[in-house]
Parts: C-alpha cells; sequence; structure tokens
C-alpha cells in the first residue's frame, strides 16, 4: 500500500500472481467507501444538513474505518495466495498434497467472501447520505454504489474459483450460497441507490 496508483496498475497488468482479482475488488470497495467519507465531509459542517451533523459525524468513522479494512483486504488477499501457490507446486504424488491444497483453499476463499462481507457493511451508509448528504455531491454517492456493486461481484468471483476446486464439497456449497446471498443482496441495493441518484439527476 506503499506503492503509487501508478505502480500499482502496472503491478497488477503483469503477469504476477498478486495482486489480482481480489486484490482489486477490496480496492474499489475501498473507493467506494472513501467518496463516503468523503461526500461526508462536504456535508459536516453546513447549516442546511445541521440536523444531520451527529449522523454526518459517525458516518465519517464508519467509513474510515471501513476504508482501512478494505485497504488491508488488498495485502491479506495476496498473502492467502502465497500458499495456494505454493500448494500447486507440489508433486500430485507427494503425501499430504491433497490435505495442503484443501487447506490452501480454503484460506484463499475466505478472503475474497471477507471483502464481500465488508463491502456490504459499506451499503447501507450510502443508502443514508443519499438523504442526508449534501447534494452537491449526490452524484458522488452513486459512483460509490457502483464501486461497491463491482467490488462484491469481483470479490464473489474469486471465491467461486477456490471452491470449485475444494474436495469438500459441502464446505464449498456452504461457502457459494452464504456469497451468492450477500452479493445478491449488495447488487440489489446498489442498484437501488444508483437508480435514484440517476433520477434525481435527470429530471
Amino acid at each position: 500500500m506503499s506503492e503509487t496508483i501508478h505502480d500499482f496498475l502496472i503491478a497488477l497488468s503483469s503477469k504476477a500472481p498478486t495482486p489480482g482479482g481480489g486484490g482489486a475488488s477490496a480496492l474499489i470497495g475501498a473507493i467506494g467507501a472513501s467518496l463516503g467519507s468523503m461526500v461526508a465531509n462536504l456535508t459536516s459542517g453546513k447549516k442546511k444538513y445541521a440536523a444531520f451533523q451527529p449522523d454526518i459525524e459517525r458516518i465519517l468513522g464508519e467509513t474510515a474505518a471501513l476504508r482501512d479494512e478494505l485497504e488491508a483486504l488488498i495485502a491479506r488477499d495476496a498473502e492467502a495466495f502465497a500458499p495456494l501457490a505454493a500448494a500447486y507446486g507440489i508433486p500430485k504424488d507427494a503425501p499430504g498434497r491433497d490435505e495442503t491444497l484443501e487447506a490452501a483453499l480454503h484460506a484463499a476463499a475466505e478472503v475474497p467472501l471477507d471483502i464481500v462481507k465488508t463491502v456490504c457493511r459499506v451499503l447501507p451508509i450510502l443508502e443514508e447520505l443519499m438523504e442526508k448528504g449534501s447534494k452537491l455531491a449526490v452524484s458522488d454517492v452513486g459512483v460509490a454504489a457502483a464501486a461497491c456493486r463491482a467490488a462484491a461481484q469481483g470479490a464473489a468471483l474469486n471465491v467461486f474459483i477456490n471452491t470449485k476446486l475444494m474436495k469438500d464439497r459441502g464446505f464449498a456449497a456452504k461457502l457459494d450460497e452464504q456469497t451468492d446471498a450477500l452479493t445478491q443482496e449488495a447488487v440489489q441495493r446498489c442498484d437501488a441507490v444508483y437508480a435514484k441518484v440517476c433520477a434525481g439527476l435527470r429530471r
């Protein structure tokens, strides 16, 4: 995270295994949370929105924490992939390979699921900002919703690519079901925010 945006994008463009789609999804989610912070900051202290000031101050704390969590998940995603890559490199006839690979798949699937869960916690904030945030920045609430939608869907794919290869199909099905439910809810809520913002802007 000490790299510039340019350096991160160059690394993302390369054939290096990390950063990849999971880290990119976490970054996109962090951008969504950051836009929520921006809208709250633009609202804070304005007389027109004085009645919402306590809520805005709470939102500023929440969005900052969520941004930090999603930023940390970029690194966690890369860290979780390293043992998986190592497990794939174990000879297929080596004792314990299947167990090592299975454990690595479980760990690699948990991080993108955490990304989806964290992104979902941004959504009620965006819904609140749509009503309480500065109308001059309402388009940024819509952009945040679009970012969160992409982040949730992208992270979900990174769950599924790991659960597909698990031997424990019961565990895989449980993760898939949980991911599906969270992602569907995220898409619906993000679409609703985006549609409402868009409708208000195009009157």
